[in-house]
């Protein structure tokens, strides 16, 4: 599905805080969890930038047709692509932005089993542990290993499956179809030993009652695991119950739902004052180092990529680290409050502590010295 040329970041209040405009028709999107990277499938080429500076850091090619989905692991260590080349790739993130300019990026594996475009790519949790669910037009659902790159699982639907996400604790996959169906996988009720077994595909007759009268594009599962959103082409997104199969809430739009999907609410969300912490710089359109010989003169920040020479400044693993830890010292502000002020009103209470002590101290030997006194 195809989005316009150029991306636009909103604040919580709807405010227009960064405008992208972007070399090609941008396929597909998504920002790793930790809030650092945003990746952008234009074309055959996967975009990355960097949140904090805007730098594009990596322009990667090694699809041979559109990309049609991106996705990050869990602690936003790896990141996968998929196409219409039939072609899933796993992606080191570091390991990507810290080769060196004369050399091509390597995908960690190369999943080809698919033999249709894929559609939708879903990852569990546990980082490089996690598992990984790819979904594609050839009417199957495989379920990866992403530290090892194997198949474990491939399912076999009569439809073709347009969408996959896994619940919490991944007991259950939910697969949406082209013909509005949304089927129910029981992961537990497979064989789970390796080999033979885990790479047949295995037809599934689990299908829940149709639920769209289009092709279901997205599917989330709530945190606790007991609620399913789905979005279609029908101009609809719906909330199920997943135990009773009902729909509990239909909420209508006026064009096809391409995404929706169920998050956590930030703490300040309904704080009508609160505003980003750090504005968003403008993003730019060239890989650093590459840009005319006019522009070496602007400012701007070097960033250097490779392995970190002793003296040469700061790695950017070390930026990485760095600029987490002040993300996470921001949100833990926001949740907890100021913490400098809590500090301060600390300091000031023990002041007062070690005061009062000092007066009970000299009340008490003012006192002993009248009583020994009037003894003799």
């Amino acid at each position: 599905m195809a989005a316009p040329m150029e991306v636009a970041l909103v604040t919580g209040a709807d405010q227009l805080q960064q405008k992208i405009i972007c070399p090609g028709l941008v396929t597909c999107l998504t920002a790793s969890p930790n809030g650092l990277y945003i990746l952008a499938g234009i074309a055959e080429s996967i975009y990355l930038w960097e949140v904090s500076s805007g730098n594009l850091l990596a322009i990667l090619n090694r699809h041979y047709q559109d990309l049609t989905c991106l996705c990050f692991t869990d602690d936003s260590s790896h990141f996968l692509s998929g196409g219409k080349d039939c072609l899933v790739l796993v992606w080191n993130l570091y390991s990507t932005l810290q080769v060196e300019h004369s050399q091509i990026p390597e995908p960690r594996h190369v999943w080809s089993r698919h033999s249709l475009p894929i559609t939708d790519l879903c990852c569990g949790f546990g980082g490089p542990l996690a598992r990984a669910a790819t979904a594609s037009l050839d009417q199957t659902v495989k379920l990866w290993e992403i530290s090892s790159g194997e198949l474990l699982l491939s399912v076999l639907f009569d439809v073709g499956i347009m969408a996959v996400t896994l619940d919490l604790s991944e007991y259950h996959m939910f697969c949406g179809g082209m013909d509005g169906s949304i089927f129910q996988v029981d992961l537990c009720a497979w064989p789970r030993a390796r080999g033979s077994a885990a790479t047949q595909a295995l037809l599934v007759s689990h299908r829940c009652p149709s639920v769209h009268r289009n092709q279901v594009t997205c599917l989330s599962v709530s945190t606790d695991g007991s609620l399913l959103l789905s979005g279609s082409h029908d101009e609809t997104v719906r909330l199920w119950d997943i135990q009773s199969k009902q729909c509990l809430r239909t909420v209508n739009h006026k064009g096809p739902v391409t995404n929706a999907f169920i998050a956590l609410a930030p703490a300040n969300m309904f704080n009508p004052d609160s505003k980003p912490a750090v504005p968003l710089p403008k993003f730019s359109k060239h890989l650093h180092g590459t840009e005319s010989s006019e522009d070496q003169g602007a400012e701007g920040v070097t960033l250097r990529l490779g392995l970190h020479q002793p003296g040469a400044g700061e790695s950017y693993l070390e930026k990485a680290e760095r600029l987490y830890s002040q993300m996470c010292s921001t949100r833990e502000k926001n949740l907890m409050g100021d913490q400098e002020q809590l500090k301060i009103q600390v300091t000031e209470l023990e002041d007062e502590v070690s005061t009062l002590r000092k007066i009970n101290k000299n009340l008490f030997d003012f006192s002993a010295r009248i009583i020994t006194k009037t003894a003799k």
